[in-house]
């Protein structure tokens, strides 16, 4: 199993039946093609859509419907589809249940960058400024360090998205939770060790006396 499969499995065992459920841009629409069976949830869009469905086989894309970085969608029969402004609402109206997202970094103190590198060209934040603030809870799904670097740090050096800390993140090395004492190591990835994660983290982790191994189902 690939290090973003691993993760995205892990991330719909967080999702429970009749959630709202955004994902990002990238890893995070991964999620969608690995929930356990006989959870029901409904994908929600910030460019405006309720009941997206997995990408389609190919050949079977509709210009029409896409996700909000362009990517072709299905829609499941009886979706929704209306204008930003009503997505947004939805997003900042607290009536999100989850969010996904990918990140660049996460501090500390779980507070997330993920949306632009200074000097890099973006064209703007996008709904991750709302998302990580309107949402009910907020994953952070992600590779554990790139280019040798660890992405969990002190202190992110890149601009914020919000001050809100996460609720949780899922690596392909670990599964974590930010709290109020600390960021909390919660599991390991099949075959990772403790001191594995401890040596590719950039921010002090508390481990409890029992760190169980992350389940990712079938």
């Amino acid at each position: 199993m690939d290090e973003k499969t691993l993760i995205a499995k892990r991330v719909a065992l967080e999702l429970r039946a009749g959630n709202l459920v955004n994902l990002g841009i990238g890893l995070p629409t991964m999620v969608a093609a690995h929930l356990p069976a006989g959870v029901n949830v409904f994908f929600q869009s910030e460019n405006g859509i309720i009941g997206m469905a997995p990408v389609p086989e190919p050949g079977a894309e509709n210009e029409d419907l896409s996700d909000a970085g362009g990517s072709p969608i299905g829609a499941v029969p009886g979706a929704a589809a209306f204008d930003s402004a009503m997505s947004f609402g939805l997003i900042r109206g607290g009536h999100l249940d989850v969010t996904v997202l990918g990140g660049l970094q996460v501090d500390e103190e779980g507070r997330l960058a993920n949306w632009m590198v200074p000097g890099k060209m973006v064209p703007g934040m996008g709904g991750a400024m709302d998302l990580v603030s309107g949402a009910k809870r907020v994953i952070v799904a992600m590779q554990h360090s790139a280019k040798g670097e660890p992405k969990i740090v002190k202190r992110c050096a890149l601009p914020l998205t919000s001050v809100r800390r996460v609720d949780l993140i899922v690596t392909d090395l670990a599964v974590i939770e930010p709290t109020p004492k600390g960021l909390v190591l919660k599991e390991t990835a099949p075959g990772v060790s403790v001191a594995d994660v401890m040596a590719q983290t950039g921010a002090e982790l508390i481990v409890p006396s029992d760190v169980p191994t992350m389940p990712v189902g079938a």
